[in-house]
């Protein structure tokens, strides 16, 4: 098959002769300008149409796997706020727990003006939903804060509470009959009225007798009328006196916890009979040892 063109020379028309071989005979077709420009048109029209489709193809292949990614990012991102907003909301419950347990041991501790600073509320009980911001983490950074000043000034109130109570003489010294009251009462050597600094506590000679609350034996040895005696000092301006005593059993310097044994029971000094004297002294000035029993009762036996 044998192809054959021509092209006129005319400037407003083309001959285009078609002879598909030698012997066939051939076909022609006049075409004028207008006609072939709407040809070539038409031809490239549908060539650049193919190339912008198939470059909108190739786009939004492009934008849907982008879209996929976007959507699939998105739901990440939304799980992990659901999670935050969950431990964010548990975190608030224990921060307000935790507030809630420091005030009442601010109570405990004595320490009333921790109370929170929130006016009293009430109403039906109701879920909120948690709110994330900046804003709202700031205000549970600085409620954490807070609680952590409070928990440091409620810690140290109890352990100098605890301190305090270590310090106080509670117990008795030894069990037996308060044969002397502390205040004025008359002499049993001279008869005349005196002042006595503590009390007189009847017992068996050689019974063991217990400092009454933790400290630190600041002297021993033998003082005047009150014979063979021991001095604690327990902090806080406390001290305890232990007189008459037949045998010391600390030394100087020694410290002893509540119940430790002193010295036993004797008669040395100005006595009239096997006692121990006892007394408690508050910043120097003696005060009467009875109001620091936990029984009540000064003349109870113990």
């Amino acid at each position: 098959m044998r192809e054959s063109y021509r092209i006129g020379m005319s400037s407003k028309h083309h001959t285009v002769i078609f002879v598909p071989h030698e012997r066939a005979r051939f076909r022609k077709w006049r075409v004028s300008n207008r006609q072939l420009g709407v040809v070539i048109g038409s031809v490239a029209l549908l060539l650049v149409g193919g190339f912008v489709s198939l470059a909108l193809f190739l786009s939004s292949s492009t934008d849907r796997g982008e879209l996929v990614r976007l959507a699939a990012e998105n739901e990440r991102l939304r799980s992990l706020n659901q999670t935050f907003e969950q431990k964010l909301g548990e975190f608030r419950e224990r921060l307000s727990d935790s507030e809630d347990r420091t005030r009442k041991l601010a109570i405990v501790a004595g320490l009333q003006s921790l109370g929170s600073a929130e006016g009293g509320v009430g109403g039906a009980l109701r879920q909120a939903p948690v709110e994330i911001s900046e804003a709202a983490i700031s205000e549970a950074e600085a409620r954490l804060d807070l609680l952590s000043g409070r928990l440091e000034e409620v810690s140290v109130q109890l352990e100098r509470n605890l301190s305090l109570v270590s310090a106080t003489p509670a117990i008795r010294p030894i069990m037996g009959l308060i044969t002397s009251p502390f205040g004025h009462r008359r002499d049993p050597i001279t008869g005349q009225r005196a002042y006595h600094s503590g009390i007189d506590i009847s017992a068996p000679p050689g019974k063991p007798v217990k400092v009454t609350a933790t400290g630190v034996v600041t002297k021993t040895g033998q003082f005047g009328p009150l014979g063979r005696a021991v001095y604690v000092a327990h902090g806080f301006g406390i001290t305890t006196v232990y007189g008459h005593l037949s045998r010391i059993n600390v030394t100087a310097g020694q410290r002893l916890d509540r119940g430790e044994i002193v010295g036993l029971v004797g008669n040395t000094g100005r006595s009239t009979g096997y006692h121990l004297h006892y007394e408690v002294q508050v910043d120097g000035r003696s005060v009467d040892p009875t109001g620091y029993f936990l029984e009540s009762g000064a003349s109870a036996l113990f």
